[in-house]
């Protein structure tokens, strides 16, 4: 589908894929378009809901400035799906002892690894880079110096809220390995370090912005550097966390499977994230909150809720959307309300079929709780076409 609202409103207009957008993120995404430094226009996902600071869902681009709460505090927060060489049939008729060896293996919630050797060996090219950041910009290792090595042992670990692990089946009931998982707690620390400061460098100047999360870093501005330097680093920490995490999910299935190989190259994406790319003539900041680079021919995973379908797609390189789309089924009430309306027994109805946990700590997941991700997928056929369409049979929550 083309773009089916627009917001002309602010210094740049907004082009939204949906007309599915409750007024607070409709608002909001008023407020980032109305902002200097932004560039071209702002797209708007099928998936956009009301964020902190910036919307969910949106594709933001900036000329020699980035917002740091729009990039948010789950720094590359990210999808990695693989294929594997079994058919549903090889599975078990009782996924329950699967599911309890992945989470024997990956730690979820606030949990970790302990300390060994094969945390340090995954963590080694990070560290090497982190070490050079700390030495040209102290303002960094200021910021770290009461981090330790935690996040090294959070390497391989999921994490709460929304990040999952998910045995999949495809339209050919060929099994797939998914998972959803950013950059633990080193992230969030990076994250909410810079957006305090990008408020406190704006000072006198922070009340005219329509939001106080939407302060922003200039080129030239003395943590500006500090700041691209350290989102990059917890971008790669996402990536490498997503492919450790894929390592332990795999071995946990062999315990329980006949051999099998993994048959597709993994697609590892983010869908939290700043890159620098070029569009409309400039070097870009464009920041994906909510959102996954969609180029020509590019593959990309969206998840819907952890009792609906899921794709994997190809790109189609949309300049209306940067190369973007949706990231998710997105959110159609918060979790408080999910909580509110909901009880156990929705849950286990909603996720009938499905090996996971059906217990009140995960109500505020419940699919209902997320947009139809059928909706969402019609909104952006111009934006990308389907490859496959994968169905979860087990899924692991933080």
């Amino acid at each position: 589908m083309p773009v089916l609202q627009e917001i002309t409103k602010g210094k740049v207009p907004v082009r939204i894929f949906t007309r599915d957008i409750e007024p607070q993120a409709y608002q909001q995404l008023a407020n980032i378009a109305s902002l200097p430094i932004v560039h071209g226009h702002i797209a708007a996902m099928p998936d956009v809901h009301l964020g902190k600071g910036a919307t969910v869902g949106s594709v933001i681009p900036t000329r020699n400035a980035i917002i740091p709460a729009a990039v948010g505090v789950d720094i590359g927060c990210g999808m990695n799906a693989v294929r594997l060489s079994l058919k549903a049939r090889q599975l078990p008729d009782n996924l329950r002892k699967l599911r309890g060896e992945i989470e024997d293996r990956v730690p979820v919630g606030f949990n970790a690894h302990k300390w060994d050797n094969s945390r340090d060996r995954a963590c080694k090219s990070l560290s090497g880079d982190l070490d050079r950041i700390l030495g040209q910009h102290p303002a960094i290792g200021r910021m770290m110096k009461n981090i330790g090595k935690t996040w090294v042992c959070q390497m391989g670990s999921l994490g709460g809220g929304n990040h999952f692990i998910e045995v999949c089946l495809d339209e050919n009931q060929d099994v797939w390995v998914m998972l959803h998982s950013g950059s633990r707690g080193i992230g969030n620390n990076i994250g909410q370090y810079f957006i305090g400061l990008a408020r406190k460098d704006m000072g006198q100047h922070l009340h005219q912005l329509p939001d106080k999360d939407l302060a922003y870093f200039s080129e030239g501005n003395p943590h500006f550097d500090d700041y691209v330097f350290a989102v990059h680093w917890a971008q790669d920490y996402a990536m490498q966390n997503r492919r450790e995490m894929m390592k332990l999910v795999v071995d946990a299935l062999r315990v329980h499977l006949p051999d099998f190989d993994l048959t597709a190259e993994a697609i590892n994406c983010h869908h939290n994230y700043v890159a620098i790319e070029q569009h409309l003539g400039h070097k870009l900041y464009i920041t994906r909150k909510g959102a996954i680079r969609a180029g020509a021919g590019e593959l990309g995973i969206i998840p819907g809720s952890m009792g609906a379908k899921s794709y994997i797609v190809r790109g189609k390189g949309n300049p209306e959307s940067f190369c973007s789309c949706a990231h998710g089924a997105g959110r159609r009430m918060s979790r408080e309300q999910a909580k509110k309306r909901f009880q156990r027994e929705d849950l286990e109805r909603q996720t009938k079929g499905v090996e996971c946990r059906k217990d009140k700590g995960v109500i505020d997941e419940i699919p209902a709780a997320y947009k139809d991700i059928d909706e969402v997928m019609a909104n952006q056929t111009d934006l990308v076409e389907i490859v496959h369409t994968l169905k979860q049979v087990l899924c692991v929550k933080g």
